[in-house]
Protein backbone atom coordinates (compact mmCIF):
# COMPACT_ATOMS: atom_id res chain seq x y z
CA UNK A 1 0.00 0.00 0.00
CA UNK A 2 1.46 3.29 -1.03
CA UNK A 3 1.71 6.24 1.68
CA UNK A 4 2.29 9.05 -1.01
CA UNK A 5 -0.81 10.75 0.56
CA UNK A 6 -0.08 9.93 3.96
CA UNK A 7 -0.58 13.96 4.95
CA UNK A 8 -3.95 14.26 2.97
CA UNK A 9 -5.81 14.59 6.63
CA UNK A 10 -3.40 17.76 7.49
CA UNK A 11 -3.67 19.42 4.58
CA UNK A 12 -7.26 19.03 4.66
CA UNK A 13 -6.96 21.02 7.70
CA UNK A 14 -4.26 23.69 7.90
CA UNK A 15 -3.81 23.54 3.95
CA UNK A 16 -1.23 22.64 1.56
CA UNK A 17 0.91 26.16 2.08
CA UNK A 18 1.43 25.85 6.05
CA UNK A 19 1.87 22.01 5.21
CA UNK A 20 4.95 23.06 2.85
CA UNK A 21 5.94 25.55 6.02
CA UNK A 22 6.19 22.08 8.34
CA UNK A 23 8.13 20.26 5.39
CA UNK A 24 10.51 23.35 5.45
CA UNK A 25 11.33 23.53 8.97
CA UNK A 26 14.13 21.81 11.36
CA UNK A 27 12.94 20.86 15.06
CA UNK A 28 15.24 20.14 17.19
CA UNK A 29 14.20 17.80 20.11
CA UNK A 30 16.50 17.10 23.48
CA UNK A 31 15.31 14.70 26.24
CA UNK A 32 13.65 11.77 24.50
CA UNK A 33 11.83 10.43 27.63
CA UNK A 34 8.42 10.40 28.47
CA UNK A 35 7.66 13.91 27.61
CA UNK A 36 10.52 14.14 24.76
CA UNK A 37 9.53 11.18 22.60
CA UNK A 38 5.69 12.21 22.40
CA UNK A 39 6.84 15.74 21.20
CA UNK A 40 9.17 14.16 18.17
CA UNK A 41 6.21 11.77 17.71
CA UNK A 42 3.82 14.76 17.20
CA UNK A 43 5.78 16.76 15.03
CA UNK A 44 7.02 14.01 13.17
CA UNK A 45 3.73 12.90 12.05
CA UNK A 46 2.78 16.57 11.45
CA UNK A 47 4.95 16.57 8.22
CA UNK A 48 8.38 18.62 9.77
CA UNK A 49 10.84 17.72 7.16
CA UNK A 50 13.91 17.78 9.41
CA UNK A 51 14.36 16.95 12.90
CA UNK A 52 17.42 16.85 15.07
CA UNK A 53 16.75 14.61 18.09
CA UNK A 54 19.56 14.24 21.50
CA UNK A 55 19.71 11.73 24.78
CA UNK A 56 22.31 9.65 26.07
CA UNK A 57 20.28 7.82 28.12
CA UNK A 58 19.24 3.94 27.54
CA UNK A 59 15.76 2.17 28.09
CA UNK A 60 15.19 1.00 31.58
CA UNK A 61 12.03 -1.24 32.95
CA UNK A 62 11.33 1.63 35.14
CA UNK A 63 10.50 3.53 31.48
CA UNK A 64 7.26 1.00 30.45
CA UNK A 65 4.74 3.10 32.44
CA UNK A 66 5.07 6.32 30.39
CA UNK A 67 7.76 6.12 27.67
CA UNK A 68 6.92 5.96 24.40
CA UNK A 69 9.36 3.86 22.96
CA UNK A 70 9.75 1.79 25.96
CA UNK A 71 8.65 -2.34 26.04
CA UNK A 72 10.62 -5.49 26.88
CA UNK A 73 12.27 -5.41 23.27
CA UNK A 74 13.84 -2.54 23.28
CA UNK A 75 15.31 -3.16 26.90
CA UNK A 76 18.86 -1.55 27.03
CA UNK A 77 18.93 -0.37 24.14
CA UNK A 78 19.71 3.65 23.32
CA UNK A 79 16.65 6.15 23.41
CA UNK A 80 17.38 8.21 20.61
CA UNK A 81 18.33 5.29 18.48
CA UNK A 82 15.32 3.37 18.90
CA UNK A 83 13.23 6.66 18.52
CA UNK A 84 15.12 7.38 15.78
CA UNK A 85 13.94 4.40 13.65
CA UNK A 86 10.54 4.50 14.86
CA UNK A 87 10.18 8.24 13.54
CA UNK A 88 12.10 6.72 10.11
CA UNK A 89 9.22 4.64 9.94
CA UNK A 90 6.61 6.89 9.81
CA UNK A 91 8.12 9.14 7.22
CA UNK A 92 11.31 7.77 5.41
CA UNK A 93 11.79 11.47 3.63
CA UNK A 94 12.37 13.06 6.99
CA UNK A 95 15.93 14.43 7.39
CA UNK A 96 16.70 13.21 10.74
CA UNK A 97 20.40 13.38 12.69
CA UNK A 98 20.15 11.74 16.01
CA UNK A 99 22.44 12.56 18.99
CA UNK A 100 23.25 9.64 21.12
CA UNK A 101 25.07 11.64 23.95
CA UNK A 102 24.44 13.93 27.20
CA UNK A 103 24.79 17.14 26.03
CA UNK A 104 26.92 19.44 28.02
CA UNK A 105 27.37 23.72 27.81
CA UNK A 106 30.35 23.46 24.95
CA UNK A 107 28.22 20.57 23.25
CA UNK A 108 24.63 22.49 23.45
CA UNK A 109 26.60 25.58 22.02
CA UNK A 110 27.75 23.65 19.12
CA UNK A 111 24.84 21.91 18.23
CA UNK A 112 22.86 25.19 18.79
CA UNK A 113 25.20 26.75 15.79
CA UNK A 114 22.58 25.17 13.64
CA UNK A 115 19.35 27.70 12.39
CA UNK A 116 16.66 25.61 14.34
CA UNK A 117 13.23 26.78 13.57
CA UNK A 118 12.09 25.47 17.18
CA UNK A 119 13.75 23.88 20.31
CA UNK A 120 12.19 21.66 22.00
CA UNK A 121 13.56 21.10 25.86
CA UNK A 122 12.12 18.13 27.46
CA UNK A 123 14.98 17.64 29.88
CA UNK A 124 14.94 16.66 33.41
CA UNK A 125 17.98 17.56 34.35
CA UNK A 126 18.27 21.01 35.81
CA UNK A 127 21.81 22.33 34.38
CA UNK A 128 21.73 21.01 31.14
CA UNK A 129 18.01 22.27 30.83
CA UNK A 130 19.07 25.60 31.77
CA UNK A 131 21.77 26.06 29.27
CA UNK A 132 19.98 24.92 26.64
CA UNK A 133 16.73 27.66 27.15
CA UNK A 134 19.49 30.20 27.83
CA UNK A 135 21.70 29.81 24.49
CA UNK A 136 18.13 28.95 22.72
CA UNK A 137 17.20 32.41 23.26
CA UNK A 138 21.02 34.09 22.93
CA UNK A 139 20.72 32.34 19.37
CA UNK A 140 16.88 33.60 18.80
CA UNK A 141 15.85 31.05 18.78
CA UNK A 142 12.53 29.72 19.61
CA UNK A 143 12.13 27.29 22.28
CA UNK A 144 9.15 25.31 24.27
CA UNK A 145 10.11 23.93 27.81
CA UNK A 146 8.30 21.37 29.50
CA UNK A 147 8.38 21.44 33.21
CA UNK A 148 7.27 18.69 35.61
CA UNK A 149 4.85 15.96 34.60
CA UNK A 150 5.29 14.22 37.76
CA UNK A 151 3.92 13.20 40.93
CA UNK A 152 0.36 14.71 39.42
CA UNK A 153 -2.79 13.50 37.62
CA UNK A 154 -5.27 15.55 36.28
CA UNK A 155 -4.86 15.83 33.02
CA UNK A 156 -7.27 18.86 33.01
CA UNK A 157 -4.92 20.81 34.51
CA UNK A 158 -2.15 21.04 32.18
CA UNK A 159 -1.56 24.24 30.36
CA UNK A 160 0.83 26.62 28.40
CA UNK A 161 2.08 29.86 29.50
CA UNK A 162 5.15 32.27 29.35
CA UNK A 163 7.67 30.96 32.01
CA UNK A 164 7.13 33.82 33.66
CA UNK A 165 3.63 33.10 34.81
CA UNK A 166 4.25 29.21 35.43
CA UNK A 167 3.64 28.38 39.19
CA UNK A 168 2.81 24.86 41.41
CA UNK A 169 5.49 23.13 40.27
CA UNK A 170 8.75 22.64 42.03
CA UNK A 171 10.93 22.60 38.57
CA UNK A 172 9.46 25.08 37.70
CA UNK A 173 10.62 27.70 40.73
CA UNK A 174 14.09 26.10 40.57
CA UNK A 175 14.39 26.63 36.90
CA UNK A 176 12.89 30.13 37.63
CA UNK A 177 15.48 30.94 40.01
CA UNK A 178 18.59 29.75 37.99
CA UNK A 179 17.51 31.95 34.81
CA UNK A 180 17.05 34.68 36.54
CA UNK A 181 20.36 34.89 37.98
CA UNK A 182 21.38 35.17 34.28
CA UNK A 183 19.14 37.84 33.57
CA UNK A 184 15.94 35.92 31.79
CA UNK A 185 12.71 36.16 33.39
CA UNK A 186 10.22 35.49 30.25
CA UNK A 187 10.09 34.73 26.57
CA UNK A 188 9.60 31.40 26.24
CA UNK A 189 6.73 29.47 26.54
CA UNK A 190 6.60 26.31 29.12
CA UNK A 191 4.05 23.67 29.44
CA UNK A 192 3.54 22.77 33.05
CA UNK A 193 0.15 21.63 35.27
CA UNK A 194 -1.60 24.15 37.22
CA UNK A 195 -2.39 21.37 39.99
CA UNK A 196 -0.58 21.12 42.78
CA UNK A 197 2.40 18.23 42.70
CA UNK A 198 2.42 15.17 45.80
CA UNK A 199 5.30 15.44 47.60
CA UNK A 200 4.67 11.95 48.59
CA UNK A 201 5.19 10.65 45.27
CA UNK A 202 8.73 12.08 45.26
CA UNK A 203 11.77 10.13 47.06
CA UNK A 204 15.79 10.89 46.88
CA UNK A 205 17.60 9.05 44.32
CA UNK A 206 21.35 8.79 45.77
CA UNK A 207 21.71 5.91 42.74
CA UNK A 208 21.57 8.30 39.70
CA UNK A 209 23.99 10.58 39.15
CA UNK A 210 22.07 12.96 36.70
CA UNK A 211 18.93 13.19 39.35
CA UNK A 212 18.34 13.78 42.72
CA UNK A 213 15.22 12.14 43.17
CA UNK A 214 12.28 9.77 41.36
CA UNK A 215 8.95 10.94 41.15
CA UNK A 216 5.99 8.89 40.93
CA UNK A 217 4.29 9.38 37.10
CA UNK A 218 1.30 8.01 35.54
CA UNK A 219 1.30 6.70 32.19
CA UNK A 220 -0.79 9.46 30.58
CA UNK A 221 0.59 12.66 31.74
CA UNK A 222 4.35 12.62 30.27
CA UNK A 223 2.13 11.94 27.15
CA UNK A 224 0.35 14.79 27.26
CA UNK A 225 2.85 16.94 28.40
CA UNK A 226 4.81 16.06 24.92
CA UNK A 227 1.64 16.71 22.63
CA UNK A 228 0.98 19.99 24.68
CA UNK A 229 4.79 20.50 23.34
CA UNK A 230 4.42 19.72 19.49
CA UNK A 231 1.18 21.61 19.18
CA UNK A 232 3.45 25.07 20.63
CA UNK A 233 6.05 23.96 17.75
CA UNK A 234 3.40 23.21 15.04
CA UNK A 235 1.20 26.30 15.84
CA UNK A 236 3.83 28.61 16.09
CA UNK A 237 5.22 27.24 12.72
CA UNK A 238 1.90 27.31 10.59
CA UNK A 239 1.52 31.15 12.30
CA UNK A 240 -1.79 29.83 14.03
Amino acid sequence: MSSKNWQERTELLIGKNKVERLEDAHVLVVGLGGVGAYAAENICRAGVGEMTIVDGDFFNPSNKNRQLPAMDSTLGKPKSEILGKRLMDINPELKLTVIQEYIREDRIKEILSDPFDYVVDAIDTLTPKVNLIVNALENNLKIVSSLGAGARIDPTKVTIKDISKSFNCRLGATLRKRLRKLGVTKGFKVVFSEDKWDENAVIADEQDENKMSRVGTISYMPAIFGCFCASVVIRDLIGE
